[in-house]
């Protein structure tokens, strides 16, 4: 399986526990890895067989649009069930940065989910 990723995307998400820290938007930092076999892309060099980072991208800096979160833990596991459902990667990994405790260069959580094994309900 291959991996694609993207680095340390720079977003803007109102994110707190408190009213006050979700009121204006913070710089966060996520990155994202996608467990993706992309042999046929790469055979026949079209981006239809693998996944759009440029899309994935995009995706995210839209996803804080009215839009707010309590805890990073939550927004990770957000992002990762988002791009399990609409990119179909066999594994994600996201990890979010956040600049909150002026002592550290950043806090961080990072979550892994898997595609599920179980068929998909209609």
């Amino acid at each position: 399986m291959d991996l694609i990723t993207i680095s340390e995307l720079e977003v803007a998400y109102c994110i707190g526990v408190t009213e006050e820290e979700r009121a204006t938007p913070q710089r966060l930092l996520l990155t994202i890895e996608l467990l993706h076999d992309i042999t046929i892309a790469a055979s026949r060099d079209d981006l239809w067989y693998s996944i759009d980072y440029q899309h994935v991208s995009n995706r995210l800096l839209a996803l804080g649009e009215k839009r707010s979160w309590k805890l990073i833990e939550r927004l990770a596991v957000d992002i990762a069930d988002l791009l399990l459902r609409e990119y179909k990667p066999a594994e994600v990994a996201v990890e979010v940065k956040k600049f909150s405790i002026p002592q550290a260069r950043h806090v961080a959580v990072k979550v892994r989910r898997m595609k599920s094994a179980a068929p998909e309900r209609r």
